[in-house]
């Protein structure tokens, strides 16, 4: 089989990427597909308000892009003048937050006279597993689980993805950070979850399981059904949460986990497709690579999991996407805008 179907011969093309979709203000520098840097400056006043102010964050993107994009210049041993294309993530995101990215992309590369590369925030996701040697055989699926998004895709070849199955409600991400706000966990919760879980029972209290046909998710009766578990608990004991934070938290991830490689595995099943991964930021949940390793040996699949650094939002995975798209000439013009939603299948 062709691993690489529609994939042109490497070239030595040089590009920096910058990352705003969020409150991380992230850039990258990559050399013929192999990431030589990748900074990542984060956002701590959030944490006070129990999530993302849209207003702070784009504020703070404004006074990290210029040392953020120097360091990872430095870090990469290239200069400006050593670039071939600039690219930045245009979508999906907040909107204040993308506009300081893909202006400052669009002024560097006026400035320099080289090529625009505009990148889907959701496309770079699934493509970070591309970074590195040991990379996936095409067609792969994908399973994308983040704050915003959960999805299944189908990845023919860095430019025929195919989304199969998606978050009819709430993302899965959004379930663990609600669920660990209802336990009065401080923001982001979704790794604290995670972290307390290691060492509780899974198997201690009982969530459902949605019965959503297909390959589509559903989060929203997830939710609902904690939120009264945990009102009910605490009205029989005041102290409910905090003498058994360990084991709810690692139920509440068993539940998370469970529904989501159990429609993973509906997938493969249905494609025949062998070569399974995963990626978004709740693809750095422990208990959700230890379940894919587990099921992959059981289902005979060869599993991938991008490195920590590459799971949370992040400007590598902008560079490997816009390294491919600079294989097609497929640049953007100077009109481009950012914007807050946008499909993204091709």
């Amino acid at each position: 089989m062709d691993t690489n179907p529609g994939v042109a011969e490497t070239l030595p093309a040089v590009i920096l990427a910058i990352e705003s979709s969020c409150d991380d203000t992230a850039a990258a520098v990559c050399s013929a597909g192999n990431i030589l840097s990748n900074v990542i400056a984060s956002q701590k006043v959030h944490e006070q308000y129990g999530g993302v102010v849209p207003e702070l964050a784009g504020r703070a993107h404004i006074q990290h892009v210029v040392p953020v994009v120097d360091a990872a210049l430095k870090n990469a041993g290239v200069t400006l003048a050593d670039l071939d294309a600039v690219a930045f993530t245009q979508a999906p995101g907040l909107i204040g937050s993308l506009l300081v990215g893909s202006q400052f992309a669009k002024s560097l590369t006026l400035s320099l006279g080289k090529p625009l590369i505009a990148v889907h925030h959701m496309q770079a996701h699934v493509l970070a597993n591309l970074i590195g040697t040991e990379k996936p055989g095409f067609p792969f699926l994908c399973l994308t689980v983040s704050g915003g998004h959960t999805q299944i895709v189908v990845c023919e070849s860095p430019y025929s993805l195919k989304v199969i199955g998606e978050t009819i409600d709430d993302a899965a991400g959004e379930a663990f950070d609600k669920s660990a706000k209802l336990l009065g966990l401080p923001y982001p919760g979704g790794p604290l979850i995670d972290k307390y879980a290691q060492s509780g029972d899974p198997k201690k209290y009982s969530f459902p399981e949605p019965n959503i046909p297909g390959l589509n998710f559903s989060f929203s009766g997830l939710k609902t059904s904690i939120l009264y578990f945990v009102q009910e608990q605490t009205r029989k004991n005041e102290q409910f949460i905090a003498a058994n934070l360990v084991d709810i938290c690692a139920s509440i991830q068993e539940r998370i986990v469970s529904i989501l490689i159990n429609k993973l595995t509906r997938a493969a099943q249905q494609t025949g497709i062998k070569d399974v991964c995963i990626a978004g930021g709740v693809s750095a949940n422990s208990g959700l690579r230890k379940r894919l390793q587990e099921v992959g040996q059981r289902q005979d699949w060869k599993t991938f999991i991008p490195r920590f650094e590459y799971c949370t939002d992040n400007a590598a995975m902008i560079a490997i996407t816009a390294y491919y798209k600079y294989l097609r000439n497929d640049f953007a013009p100077m009109d481009v805008s950012a914007t807050a939603r946008a499909e993204w299948e091709q």
